[in-house]
């Protein structure tokens, strides 16, 4: 691939007809494939599956994103097997170097960005472009913008999304390609609104082009910096500081990154029905915004789900199920028993509590109540096990102690381990060998969850409470466990309590009775879960969706 292309870029591939609009989707963070670390969370498991299937959907649609160069940390033990948070460099032959390479001003002065390529038949996705600023061209301050993702130093995570939303657009002209949609996943990349808006000198023309979709209803994942400070860092570029803050919505001198990405698209969307509503209520006293609509996140089935628990499924063999099932313990507990020396049983009843740690998310509630969580591990009769996994964000102590807190619990009993490591393999591992995916966010906390999709796709039963995409599948005692909901403006610390006897009385009285004293109900469960989960909840259905309700509306 040269500098200068002769034509416009094209997909390697026949589109369908359905999906011949192009589109440039902006993401800050894509789960690709485990060898490509440039994600964190959520966020990217999301963005990958989107990739995947907008491949063998065959759309018009390219990914633009960052290659980070130490990716978002390597979670690690200390000597103590509390957690260490590592950044170590990673290398990937299997990219292409474009030969493109261009400059963004950041902080008043040029950074070189370079393009590397990802080819659609490397790991069946639609074509991606990744950016980098790790080049001998700039200094240390500029190499290393590309470095972290997800940087705790504010500035250097501002710096970041100069290089996704304006390197993007500057890379799509190099390009010679400029797509009808740019699709902003999340609100990092604003600033290729903004570098639209360069182009267009009209708000009107910036709109029509551009889409946003926001996954959280969370304050910190809703960034607002000072205006004057993103002045200064070359954020909004060469336009006038009073004309960014108009067409951004800033009155108060904070930029809101959300809110400008809503005031500067024509169609926005949330990621589940509850999230849509939550967003709209959310955002409702603003002017100018977009409509908010929303599209149902979802996950790519041919990549997460068990080639033989789907032939199982399939063919509704419960022995062939059972079999398989028992066998993917076996291979997740040998990683069990690798990593914390624990020796785990296929027949017992396994639960996995694994994603983002975050307080919302309450990774510990179920061991909140000391003397009952006792009385649950050590249980002889009706005995569990429970695991857990997930990467607190480096710089949030308040996760980092609750993850270290369970991993000094987890010392005390046979039957508990806290896993680190927490990437594509190990996830998919966790769900493979998950009889209950425990999931107990706050209600209205969590946009959507999909790691219970991939998890259902592959016969666990989902625990949860009734947030995210739960409203949308869950039938309680058919496919799932759901705990009732409480009110959401209740104290959290009353939430909590309440939430976590709900929990304690369904495991007590429903799950375990059920997966020991009723085996042929538990299979028809498993079978209705894997049963409901699919078509809806593959994303081949979420990236028509987008087609349908976003890109061409």
């Amino acid at each position: 691939m040269a500098n200068t292309l002769p034509a416009p870029f094209t997909p390697p591939y026949q589109l369908d007809p359905r999906f011949e609009k192009s589109v440039a989707y902006f993401s800050m963070e894509y789960a690709i494939d485990q060898s490509l670390k440039i994600y964190s969370g959520g966020l990217g498991f999301l963005a990958g599956s989107h990739m995947r299937s907008a491949y063998q959907c065959r759309q018009n649609l390219m990914g633009i994103g960052i290659l980070w160069k130490n990716g978002y940390y390597d979670q690690k033990r200390a000597a103590d097997q509390s957690m260490e948070v590592r950044f170590e460099e990673k290398i990937y032959k299997f990219l292409v170097d474009t030969g493109i390479k261009f400059t963004v001003d950041i902080h008043n002065s040029p950074v070189w960005v370079k393009a590397y390529y990802l080819d659609p038949k490397t790991f069946g996705t639609a074509p991606m472009f990744l950016l980098s600023t790790d080049v001998e061209e700039n200094d240390w301050l500029g190499r290393s913008t590309t470095f972290r993702l997800y940087d705790s130093d504010p500035q250097a995570k501002i710096a970041a999304s100069i290089v996704l939303g304006r390197g993007g657009i500057k890379l799509l002209e190099h390009l010679n390609y400029m797509p009808e949609i740019i699709h902003l996943n999340e609100a990092h990349a604003v600033t290729a609104a903004l570098e639209l808006y360069e182009k267009y000198q009209d708000v009107e023309e910036v709109r029509k082009r551009v889409v946003f979709t926001t996954h959280t209803p969370e304050e910190a994942g809703n960034e607002k910096h000072p205006v004057d400070m993103l002045n200064n860092m070359s954020f909004f570029g060469n336009i006038p500081l009073e004309v960014a803050k108009e067409i951004s919505g800033v009155k108060d001198g904070i930029f809101n990154h959300s809110l400008a990405a809503l005031r500067l698209s024509h169609r926005a969307n949330g990621v589940s029905k509850l999230h849509g509503e939550v967003s709209r209520e959310m955002w409702k006293d603003y002017d100018g915004i977009a409509p908010i609509t929303h599209v149902t996140n979802a996950q790519n089935k041919s990549y997460w789900a068990d080639y033989m628990l789907e032939q199982a499924r399939v063919t509704n063999n419960d022995l062939m199920l059972t079999a398989r099932k028992k066998s993917l313990k076996k291979s997740l507990f040998a990683h069990v028993a690798d990593q914390c020396g624990t020796i785990f049983d296929p027949h017992v009843l396994t639960i996995v509590w694994s994603r983002r740690f975050a307080e919302y998310k309450r990774p510990d509630l179920i061991t909140r109540d000391i003397n009952r969580f006792r009385r649950l591990m050590e249980n002889t009769k009706y005995p569990v096990q429970i695991i857990w996994a997930g990467k607190p964000y480096p710089g949030d102590q308040g996760a980092i102690n609750t993850f270290n807190k369970l991993v000094d619990m987890s010392k005390q009993y046979k039957n508990m381990a806290v896993l680190v490591g927490y990437e594509l393999w190990l996830s998919r591992k966790l769900k493979l060998g998950a009889d209950i995916w425990l999931n107990n966010p706050r209600i209205t906390r969590e946009a959507s969850g999909t790691s219970g999709m991939t998890a259902a796709m592959n016969g666990a039963i989902n625990l949860s409470t009734n947030d995210g995409w739960m409203p949308e599948f869950a039938k309680d005692g058919f496919n799932s466990f759901i705990i009732p909901a409480q009110d959401h403006k209740l104290p959290t610390y009353e939430q909590d309590i309440r939430d976590m006897d709900n929990l304690y009385d369904i495991l007590e009285n429903k799950v375990i009775p059920l997966y020991y004293e009723n085996h042929k109900a538990w299979i028809e469960m498993m079978f209705n879960s894997m049963n409901d989960v699919t078509p809806f909840f593959d994303s081949s259905r979420m990236v028509t969706e987008y087609y349908e309700k976003i890109y061409n509306e």
